[in-house]
């Protein structure tokens, strides 16, 4: 079956990641306020990007895979600007690795 990763632009500015087997429906239920508890309270959303995949479980892992991005790093995917993406995900490393020799001081 069929699933879906996407993103929303919720009213606030913000961008809510979701994964689902029924985009049309799961827009429709978070339009509704049916939808997670953060973009009840962050509505009217809008549907600005989606990836879709040949199982339910694709999708979930790269749902959690893009919430953890910054929102420089989403802007980039939904752009399809493959050099920024590269870039904030350099940047993010170079971050992490900074953290992890403090860490051993």
């Amino acid at each position: 079956m069929k699933g879906y990763m996407y993103i929303l632009l919720c009213d606030d500015g913000t961008y809510y990641t979701g994964s689902t087997k029924d985009l049309e429906l799961r827009l429709e239920q978070h339009q509704a306020g049916q939808g997670a508890n953060y973009t009840q309270k962050r509505l009217p959303v809008k549907l600005i990007y989606w990836e879709e995949y040949n199982r339910i479980d694709q999708a979930f892992h790269r749902e959690k895979q893009v919430q953890g991005w910054s929102r420089n790093k989403k802007e980039a995917l939904m752009k399809g600007n493959l050099d920024e993406l590269h870039k904030y995900s350099r940047c993010m490393k170079t971050v992490l690795q900074a953290n992890r020799r403090n860490r051993g001081k």
